[in-house]
């Protein structure tokens, strides 16, 4: 089994104004339309059994619509995600109403939500989070279309690694996007998960390789953050590390699988 967990789509009627603004800012191209059937076409191409469709509220007026779109969404092997903005003041009754749809976790961008990982005042959020039983995703590390500062860094994350869920926070892009060397400082070998989203050609696979050996194949999940990676190449970044059999098919599908509850 192979599980993508990160990959971002838009509304049919959002999708062509959003994705070109977004490849914009970031400067780098989308290797799909934005658009869940095209995410669905990929999938068959590159072997992708399921799909974490990660959704973003970047403003406060955006999480009950976020979500109702997300809870919406039905195709086969698109598992949603909602999202929450912190500023919102909906935000506790936006993920009880995600939980009871089902939906299995939240994606938080401290970058674009403009909020820092260690402030106390996320720590009541965190808490519901963890109470319900949701996985939560952040991104972490620098993010390539927004200026500094950066409210995601491996320190940041290091000062709070006791108020996150254990077990079910997974932090994008190898643990903080181009902050590898302190990812190995302060969180290698943390209970946080870590998912390899858009690394290739930015990581020295020497080092990628490292960090999964000392923090352990198993607190790993692939991600290619789709539209902005092709899928097929972040399952081959996975796979042309050389970590052996076992731990290759935990990173890329097993222990997606045991996060998300699912079978073969």
């Amino acid at each position: 089994m192979i599980i993508d967990f990160h990959t971002h789509c838009f509304p049919a009627t959002l999708a062509p104004r959003v994705i070109p603004m977004l490849a914009a800012e970031a400067q780098i191209d989308a290797h799909l339309s934005g658009t869940v059937p095209d995410l669905i076409a990929s999938m068959r191409t590159a072997g992708v059994d399921y799909s974490v469709l990660l959704q973003i509220a970047t403003k406060p007026a955006q999480n009950h619509t976020v979500n109702t779109w997300a809870i919406a969404r039905n195709e086969p092997g698109i598992i949603p995600f909602g999202s929450v903005h912190p500023q919102g003041k909906d935000w506790k009754s936006e993920l009880d109403r995600l939980a009871a749809a089902g939906i299995k976790g939240i994606k938080l961008h401290p970058e674009y939500q403009q909020f820092y990982v260690d402030d106390a005042s996320m720590f009541p959020l965190y808490e519901h989070i963890d109470a319900l039983g949701l996985i939560v995703l952040f991104h972490a590390g620098v993010d390539i279309g927004i200026a500094p500062p950066v409210h995601s860094t491996p320190l940041h994350f290091s000062r709070v690694l006791d108020r996150l869920p254990k077990g079910r926070t997974i932090l994008a892009h190898m643990g903080g996007w181009k902050s590898w060397d302190e990812v190995e400082d302060k969180l290698v070998g943390s209970h946080l998960i870590f998912d390899t989203s858009f690394c290739e050609g930015f990581i020295d696979p020497v080092q990628m390789q490292r960090i999964i050996h000392a923090h352990g194949p198993d607190r790993f999940v692939m991600g290619s953050d789709s539209p902005w990676d092709s899928q097929s190449s972040a399952i081959a970044t996975v796979r042309k590390l050389g970590l052996g059999d076992a731990a290759e098919r935990a990173i890329l599908g097993e222990n997606a699988a045991r996060l998300l509850g699912l079978t073969e």
